[in-house]
């Protein structure tokens, strides 16, 4: 017989004769089948933003109507042991939220941001339990996004910008955390630049160019003393606003203005003389009253059958007639033909006549 076939045979023949576990084995065993049925939260992330701490994570089985799964959460420090995380602000125990908010307004402040900090989850249904989703550890001040400053508000000034804004969240120990602002401003269509460090709570733009857009942002820097760190944070919105001018800028803008003004009406001055020389004529024509016809041609063209006479003289009185004086002045030579004229015309009544119409 080969050597492979009996020692196939002689293992066989151990393995049916191994007696069953004791006792005490099966009961870990059930215990073991009791928990893993149900499964661990899963993808469970704490996230941190300014101030913020809430954990989070997506429910791994539903539960019923009757009994809903609930959770459970511990925390636990470096040197320290799981606590349930369960007080008067903060309860995350038996929730069946996913997920569990450290810091509330005006209430709790969450873990100490300079502590390191280990977090873990478990899913419980009635007796059963699931295992520990754990979270890596995190430090607040080390991992959290820092959002920009808030409350930006810009002031536009004689070729200045004033730029004041707040905190993104209170440090509560400047000895331990600060932040320092930088902002980064242009003129449109220039190259951008950059003001800062500084500490305080508003920046001065100075040497911009009057009557101008600048665009700007803002943005926030944790420094942590202890280790040192830096911890960068996002810029704001971008804001865009217009400077105004200095003393002298508005000196000049009244000269320029001022002088603007003269010039047009001068421009306008000889462009009216230039059109009356040019159109003079045309100029008198519209501007001319038309002639109009006697009251009395206008009644005889509108019944021509009257005689004409009667029409002129119609409405006449003496009042109407104008006389006029008339002056003769003589010369020595010829005053005695002038005498003789005037003698004669004196001995016909036509002569009276015609020197009573004048």
């Amino acid at each position: 017989m080969p050597p492979n076939v009996s020692s196939v045979t002689l293992k066989a023949t151990v393995f049916s004769f191994v007696p069953p576990f004791p006792p005490r084995f099966l009961i870990l065993y059930a215990f073991q089948d009791s928990v893993s049925w149900l499964a661990a939260p899963r993808n469970p992330k704490i996230h941190l933003y300014n101030a913020e701490q809430v954990l989070s994570w997506e429910p791994s089985f539903p539960g019923n109507d009757t009994v809903p799964v609930s959770y459970r959460v511990e925390y636990k420090y470096t040197n320290s042991e799981w606590n349930n995380l369960e007080s008067s602000e903060v309860k995350c125990t038996q929730i069946t939220a996913t997920e569990c908010k450290f810091t509330t307004a005006g209430h709790s402040e969450g873990f100490p941001k300079h502590f390191n900090v280990s977090l873990r989850v478990r899913a419980e249904l009635g007796q059963s339990v699931s295992e520990w989703a754990t979270v890596p550890w995190f430090q607040h001040f080390r991992n959290a996004t820092i959002g920009p400053p808030g409350n930006i508000m810009v002031s536009p000034g004689e070729g200045s910008l004033i730029v004041t804004f707040s905190a993104p969240f209170d440090t509560r120990s400047p000895s331990e955390a600060t932040f320092s602002y930088y902002v980064c401003y242009w003129k449109k269509g220039g190259t951008q630049q950059v003001k800062g460090p500084v500490t305080s709570n508003s920046i001065l733009l100075n040497n911009l160019e009057p009557f101008r857009v600048y665009c700007l942002q803002v943005q926030a820097q944790l420094f942590w003393t202890t280790p040192r760190i830096v911890n960068p944070g996002s810029f704001s919105d971008t804001f865009c606003y217009e400077t105004t001018a200095d003393a002298s800028a508005k000196l000049q803008q009244i000269i320029l203005i001022s002088v603007g003004i003269f010039l047009l009406m001068l421009v306008l001055t000889g462009a009216c003389f230039f059109l009356v020389l040019k159109y003079q004529g045309l100029i008198k024509y519209w501007f001319h009253t038309p002639p109009s016809i006697p009251s009395q041609l206008e009644e005889y063209l509108k019944d021509p059958a009257q005689p004409i006479l009667e029409v002129l003289d119609k409405d006449s009185s003496p009042k109407d007639d104008i006389w006029e004086s008339v002056s003769i002045i003589s010369f020595p030579e010829k005053e005695e033909d002038l005498e003789a004229k005037h003698g004669s015309s004196q001995g016909t009544p036509e002569a009276d006549t015609e020197q009573g119409s004048w």
